[in-house]
């Protein structure tokens, strides 16, 4: 199911740009071609990212490939977000582009329920809600744009892991926030398939960074002193794999305890190069930014509606169907190593 490590042509490659200014408590940005609310005769494209918190680089990232795609078809982008991914965070943004009258807002959610009757709130009043990254609840949105399956996500972690650690041995998983959508379902299904394919792997713990620099490197630095014996540590969450690295790279666990999970190039090459990390995995966040833009789109142009087997065109990443549920799936990860770290720039 994955892609050959070693081939660095098989992702999209991002065009190298400015990461965006993510300051305060939001980010407004026309696009170039100076496209207005109503971004044409009648639809209004102008379209609202909603990421779990600002200052975060991989949604930098997104909301690089968002804005591109917005550009290309005269929309107008923009960014609000809280500072901090904690559960009802995201609330109060809803609400006000709600009050905006928005053409679309796409959210990557900070959890399942919290935000779920202030999206049908937005719904009723006609705007379009688009989930990427993190869903909601189905009945609360009207597509979720998916990375990869859950289960490809979850297996290739575990693949990287037990290769790098002999296949025996302690792991624990350095996590974002308790209340993660996509974290907590990768994790169960880490843990199947270790059981079903891993039997001398053991999960010791799962601590939970909450996507802050600072608090997943202290709560590396814990799970090595709680944990003497640890083998392995899988972070499924580009905040914390960087600060894991940073961690082990000054210490004395460096080259004695793994680390892979879900990381950019551009935050992890430093650590690649100096031997603290052997490979890590992820998809291209800028194409799932640029192609929650263009669901975006299609659904205000009442192009689709969300339904199973609707299709779209979505720029220089070609058709996509609807599938089960409303889920759009970007395509599989893609794992990253010393080999080929050096042909990506995000």
């Amino acid at each position: 199911m994955f892609q050959n490590k070693t081939r660095a042509g098989a992702l999209t490659a991002v065009v190298a740009a400015a990461a965006l200014v993510l300051t305060g408590c939001a980010v407004d940005s026309g696009t170039d071609g100076g496209g207005s609310t109503d971004g044409g005769d009648s639809a209004n494209l102008a379209i609202t990212f909603l990421p779990k918190n600002l200052g975060n680089p991989y949604f930098d990232t997104s909301s690089a490939g968002a804005k591109e795609a917005i550009t290309e078809f005269d929309g107008t982008f923009a960014e609000v977000g809280p500072a901090e991914a904690t559960p009802d965070a995201q609330v109060s943004y809803i609400n006000t582009l709600t009050q905006q009258g928005v053409g679309a807002i796409a959210v990557s959610a900070n959890d399942p329920e919290a935000i779920c009757d202030a999206l049908n709130e937005a719904r009723d009043a006609g705007i379009k809600v688009v989930t990427f990254d993190s869903d909601t609840n189905a009945e609360c949105r009207d597509l979720f744009i998916n990375q990869a399956t859950a289960e490809g996500i979850a297996k290739v972690q575990v693949d990287e892991i037990t290769e790098q650690i002999g296949d025996e041995g302690e792991i624990a998983i350095l996590s974002a926030s308790a209340n993660a959508t996509n974290q907590n379902a990768w994790i169960e299904l880490m843990k199947e398939e270790l059981a079903a394919n891993h039997p001398n792997v053991k999960l010791v713990d799962t601590v939970y960074g909450d996507d802050d620099d600072q608090t997943s490197f202290d709560k590396t630095a814990a799970l090595l002193q709680t944990h003497p014996n640890l083998k392995g540590i899988i972070s499924p969450t580009t905040v914390g794999i960087a600060a894991a690295a940073r961690y082990l790279s000054t210490s004395e666990y460096k080259g004695k305890v793994a680390l892979t999970g879900l990381g950019t190039p551009n935050q992890m090459r430093e650590y690649v190069e100096d031997g603290t990390v052997t490979s890590f995995a992820l998809w291209n966040p800028a194409d799932l930014g640029y192609l929650a833009a263009y669901a975006s789109k299609a659904l205000i142009e009442g192009e689709i509606t969300g339904e199973e087997g609707d299709s779209f065109e979505a720029g220089k990443l070609g058709d996509y169907e609807v599938g089960a549920d409303g889920v759009v799936l970007l395509g599989d990860p893609y794992v990253f190593d010393a080999e080929n770290i050096g042909d990506f720039d995000f």
